[in-house]
């Protein structure tokens, strides 16, 4: 099979890489996989892929490293950022980098191979607001007294109008940060 679709799989999470590789290559691609940067490196050095799809958080290490050697090897490479623990700020910095899209699991293949295909971008995406959820406005409101009561939980609790116990089990849930 020609190198025309060579995608590399980045992924730590090996049944999900099984998963993943088996559909594209049911549509057309050869996959290689990488469970960490050393691996990927190995790979580059005898492969020209033309796709990517890297997982965020590498174990101990960020995907974003692997991101900027995939751009270094291939300027015109198609670089597909996946993760569960998406922010604005890695989303910036995977773009920066040279990733040509951000998606946020769970996502299939379908959704990969739209954001390949949506690389260079679309002028005429709405600029709605999505709306906010209660529980979201919810926790920016704690957020917000929390601050203004120096992450003093007590005073916090105090000026939320509620237990301290209850509050302490609502930042358990979601940490603060």
């Amino acid at each position: 099979m020609s190198d025309e679709r060579l995608l590399v799989l980045v992924e730590d999470d090996e049944a999900f890489a099984r998963t993943l590789k088996r559909s594209f290559e049911r549509r057309g691609y050869t996959v290689l996989t990488a469970d960490n940067h050393a691996a990927l490196v190995a790979l580059l050095a005898g492969h020209r892929p033309t796709h990517a799809v890297v997982d965020l958080k590498l174990g101990a290490e960020s995907g974003l490293v692997c991101v900027q050697t995939l751009h270094a090897h291939d300027p015109a490479m198609l670089i597909v950022v996946l993760t569960g623990f998406a922010s604005i700020a890695t989303a910036v910095e995977a773009i920066k980098l040279g990733a040509s899209n951000y998606l946020a699991k769970p996502s299939n293949t379908d959704d990969i191979e739209a954001a390949f295909s949506h690389a260079s971008g679309d002028p005429s995406t709405p600029l709605a607001p999505r709306p906010t959820s209660i529980k979201t406005l919810e926790w920016e409101h704690i957020h917000e007294v929390l601050k203004d009561s120096d992450f003093n939980i007590s005073e916090a609790a105090r000026r939320l109008g509620m237990h301290r116990r209850t509050l302490a089990r609502k930042l358990a849930k979601r940490q603060v940060g």
